[in-house]
């Protein structure tokens, strides 16, 4: 049964009215390892839930925010469903972020308290929290609580989720999300599930790919939602066969790990109808396609839920796609003008970026936006006059589909020529060795920038630099602007926990690392020495200038907070 605005009756949807019209449904709503509940069995550990979230609700006026740093297990679940029927708030942990950095996302969210379990409670320094931890009771579904909606759950603006945002460009943002919001998210989603569909989902549940894209579309549909207690590339395979899955949600870093386990015949003997997800490389996902008989789907969005892009079939191959219904983005300078339609040479170069380039910004989107949790600055940094201005660069052809061209801290300035990282990154990710790939600006000498990369190969792969340098010459839309000045080899390209690539870590330490880094010269790309890092270091601090990057910017500081190396990961 699909639940539409109308099952939900006269009353807003909210995501408790959605999950009790679930109450009564006796097919599988949940796989996990070996045990599995119905829609029936899931809502009565939600009401179970609720007895424990109640029993923390604070007596003052302090917000009913309740931190969960756990794996992805049916207790994180259950009380996010708990939440939904009694008005409580989920503040979604991320159990990458350690000591102040863990400390400052619970005391800025409010938390009256932090859930566990045993696995993530050793990851706490409970010395500089405010707030009392408690690890998940092993017990937790002793007793039988009939389902009920609370007054407060039935308000559609009730907030039901505070949900960080990446951390990829900056310190994360707490990004709230209504019960009401949500749900309406759930009932518009153009992801296609039936009763008999089976989702399988290994993303953090603390962040909103797992739950938007994959358990709302669930609930709406009476899906099935199979659930990995963590990512594990070597994992997938096995985990959609024994789910019997007929969707997965992706990031790109993920695919790539998918795609880096041995070829294998079995990989097509699967019952995916497809994989819905962000940011996969057009090789990935051409690649994933013929391995696993499965088409891909993306789409451009983000945890803010203000401006959403779709790929359809006829989506052009390194385009972001079209405007969801609902959603009405263009691309603007920052004076509020529009910027021009991109023209592009026969080889398909875009060739007026100054003029092309801008920033993608969803007209009314503010509407959408329920802002970050106490940090009204943030808030007011995307919203200008009702609209939602995404942080994120891009330009626009003739027939309306979007490309994407970096975030607003991705353009360079070589030689006064500007322009964005995304491009040279997508011809990065031609080369058959390279899994990974990131491009910054780093200083120039005396001004403006120098291109950077940074990129990691595929496992086995013995890099040639000379091969690598005549890759790169004989791509027609590489311009001879765009050639990295500097490429860095790493081992394990440094992500967020939400496997986006952490640019500002590799933009900080800049040719200053522990890594083979390799500098483009007159005689072609030569593997940089320690005397030639100190040289170059000496010669940016004697003649650099106002604007240009400060010194410690590129001294390889490390800073806390949710940057994982993905090895902490099971990426094997």
């Amino acid at each position: 049964m699909d639940i539409s605005m109308a099952d939900v009756g006269s009353d807003p949807p909210t995501m408790g009215r959605l999950l009790m019209a679930r109450a009564a449904d006796d097919t599988v709503a949940l796989k996990f390892e070996h045990q599995q509940w119905t829609w029936r069995e899931l809502v009565h550990e939600a009401a179970h839930r609720t007895d424990l979230l109640t029993e923390l609700r604070p007596i003052d006026d302090r917000p009913w925010h309740v931190g969960v740093l756990m794996e992805n297990t049916p207790d994180y679940l259950f009380l996010i469903a708990g939440a939904m029927l009694c008005g409580a708030t989920i503040v979604g942990l991320n159990h990458t972020r350690r000591g102040e950095a863990m400390a400052h996302d619970v005391a800025t969210s409010d938390c009256v308290a932090v859930l566990t379990d045993a696995a993530t409670e050793r990851l706490l320094d409970t010395s500089s929290l405010h707030c009392p931890t408690l690890q998940m009771p092993t017990d937790a579904a002793a007793t039988v609580s009939t389902p009920s909606l609370s007054v407060s759950a039935s308000q559609p603006d009730t907030r039901l989720l505070l949900l960080f945002t990446s951390g990829s460009t900056g310190a994360p943002k707490a990004v709230s999300c209504s019960t009401g919001r949500w749900a309406r998210m759930c009932i518009l989603n153009p992801i296609e599930f039936g009763p008999d569909d089976v989702a399988y989902n290994a993303m953090p549940l603390f962040h909103g790919n797992a739950l938007m894209s994959a358990w709302g579309p669930c609930l709406r549909s009476g899906a099935a939602f199979a659930m990995r207690r963590r990512f594990s590339a070597s994992g997938f395979l096995p985990d959609i066969q024994r789910f019997g899955a007929t969707f997965f949600n992706y990031v790109g870093r993920s695919l790539s790990y998918i795609l880096a386990q041995p070829e294998s015949p079995l990989e097509a003997d699967n019952q995916l109808r497809f994989g819905f997800g962000t940011e996969a490389s057009l090789r990935d996902r051409s690649e994933f396609t013929r391995r696993y008989q499965t088409p891909l789907f993306e789409s451009y969005g983000s945890s803010e839920g203000a401006c959403y892009i779709i790929r359809t079939p006829e989506t052009p191959a390194d385009s972001l796609g079209r405007p969801q219904a609902g959603h009405d983005p263009e691309i603007l300078r920052p004076d509020g003008t529009t910027c021009a339609t991109a023209a592009f040479d026969a080889g398909g170069t875009l060739i007026n970026a100054d003029d092309a380039v801008g920033e993608i910004v969803s007209r009314g989107g503010a509407a959408l936006f329920e802002g970050y949790y106490r940090n009204p600055d943030a808030t007011a940094e995307r919203i200008r006059g009702g609209d939602y201005w995404t942080g994120d660069l891009g330009y626009r052809d003739s027939d309306g589909n979007f490309y994407f061209a970096g975030r607003t801290g991705d353009w360079m300035r070589v030689d006064s020529e500007n322009f964005t990282a995304a491009p040279i990154e997508r011809i990065l990710m031609r080369s058959k060795d390279v899994t990974a790939a990131a491009v910054y600006g780093v200083p120039d000498i005396r001004t403006g920038d120098q291109v950077m990369a940074s990129i990691q190969l595929h496992d086995g792969t013995q890099f040639d630099i000379d091969g690598f340098s005549t890759f790169l010459q004989s791509q027609s839309d590489m311009s001879p602007k765009w050639m990295p000045q500097f490429i860095r080899i790493c081992a394990q390209t440094p992500i967020t926990a939400t496997m986006k690539i952490d640019k500002p870590s590799l933009r900080r330490q800049a040719w200053q690392c522990d890594e083979p880094v390799f500098e483009r010269t007159q005689r072609g790309y030569r593997r940089m020495t320690d005397t030639r890092v100190d040289e170059l270091l000496d010669e940016i601090i004697r003649h650099r200038s106002p604007g240009q990057y400060a010194a410690n910017n590129i001294m390889g500081k490390q800073t806390s907070g949710d940057t994982v190396a993905a090895s902490c990961h099971d990426f094997d």
